[in-house]
Order: C-alpha cells, then sequence, then structure tokens
C-alpha cells in the first residue's frame, strides 16, 4: 500500500488499518468548516466508498443523541439536534429571531430553484428582493454560488449549512414536498403548468414557527 500525501503540508498520510464511525465523529467535531468526502478520505488514507458507509453508519448512530450529521451535496458536518435549540438558546442567552414572510418566502424560492439568480426571485415574487437577499446573506441561510452564464452574468444564489441547522434538515433531500397551489407560486410566471406535474418542489416552515411560506 501507498501513501497518500497532504497537499497543504506536503507530509505523508499512513494508510489507515481501520477507520471506525467513532473516529470519523472525532474529526468532524473538531472540524472548523464542513469538510469534503474526497477530503475525508485523504484525511483518513480512506477510500470514498468506506468513507460513505461510515457516515451512513454514523447518521444512524446520532438518530439517538444530541448531535447530527448534516450533508449538503459532497460536504458534511456536524451540527446539534432541532430539538435541543430551545435548551441550547436558554443556555447561551439568546433567542432565534423569528424570519418574517417575505424572507420565508425568498428562501423557500431558493431551496427550490437553486441555484437561482435574483432575477428569477423576483420575477416569481413580483417585488424587489435586493434587501431580502441581503438580510438572508447576512443571517447565513443563503451564499453566492458562482454566477449564471446568461447575459450580464447575474450571481446564482443557494442555501448553506446554516439554512439545513435552522429549520432541522439532514440534507435537502428532507424537504417536505409543496402542495399544488404552494409550488404554483413558486414558479417563474409561464412555468406553473409544468410545476403541477412535478413532484420535486418543497416548501419551508421553520419548526415550531407560525410564520407561513406564502405569508
Amino acid at each position: 500500500m501507498t501513501d497518500e500525501t497532504a497537499p497543504e503540508t506536503g507530509t505523508a498520510l499512513p494508510i489507515a488499518a481501520e477507520v471506525d464511525a467513532a473516529q470519523l465523529e472525532g474529526l468532524l467535531f473538531v472540524a472548523e468548516r464542513p469538510l469534503a468526502r474526497s477530503e475525508l478520505a485523504r484525511l483518513t488514507g480512506s477510500d470514498e466508498e468506506t468513507i460513505d458507509t461510515l457516515l451512513g453508519d454514523l447518521e444512524v448512530d446520532l438518530r439517538r443523541r444530541g448531535i447530527r450529521l448534516i450533508v449538503a451535496d459532497d460536504r458534511v458536518e456536524l451540527a446539534t439536534a432541532p430539538e435541543a435549540g430551545p435548551l441550547i438558546a436558554r443556555y447561551l442567552g439568546t433567542e432565534t429571531a423569528r424570519l418574517s414572510a417575505s424572507s420565508l418566502e425568498t428562501l423557500a424560492i431558493v431551496a427550490w430553484r437553486q441555484p437561482v439568480t435574483r432575477g428569477v426571485i423576483e420575477r416569481i415574487r413580483g417585488v424587489d428582493s435586493e434587501g431580502v437577499l441581503r438580510s438572508l446573506l447576512h443571517r447565513r441561510l443563503i451564499a453566492e454560488q458562482g454566477r449564471a452564464e446568461s447575459p450580464g452574468r447575474p450571481i446564482l444564489y443557494g442555501t448553506t449549512f446554516e439554512f439545513l441547522e435552522r429549520f432541522g434538515l439532514l440534507s435537502l433531500e428532507d424537504l417536505p414536498i409543496l402542495e399544488a397551489a404552494i409550488a404554483g407560486r413558486l414558479a417563474e410566471p409561464g412555468e406553473e403548468e409544468a410545476t403541477e406535474d412535478d413532484p420535486s418542489p418543497h416548501t419551508l416552515a421553520a419548526p415550531g414557527s407560525d410564520v407561513p411560506v406564502d405569508g
């Protein structure tokens, strides 16, 4: 067997004789940012197939505890369980600010359509969305994800790990299915008919929130 080389340090990483879910949990716990599966494979000296298996085992183990494994695209991180939120907020002496109806509506569009431009968001909402997008960026619920190939190269927006944590989701696949009426409202003008036949749209409602997406 050969050694992997860490590109940042140039030092050799020995092939792990055996890596288990507990070791992976410890690594994710001390990580200060989400880690990609390829990065986990390199750090542990394992292949990505092994990492996927271990992450699956870890996700199951954590379901009974106060920590959850959050997955977004190819990256993973640990976060506190949604049900622990009120107790953690009490300890920290903070209260999670509620999102306005316009913020929830915009966030729903981004979550469903991502990556999506401000222009598409404004055509769906029918109002200027610069302010609400700035607010969502400030809250780190959305982030810039490059630029579109259309004229002017507008910025593309998508959701973040903070978004998944805030709404108690393990991944975007956990978003609930939209009702047809709401799906139609989140479609760009001219797309309503196609949306009715598309089972993929989702809706958002923060745990414990009484603010509807379409308010």
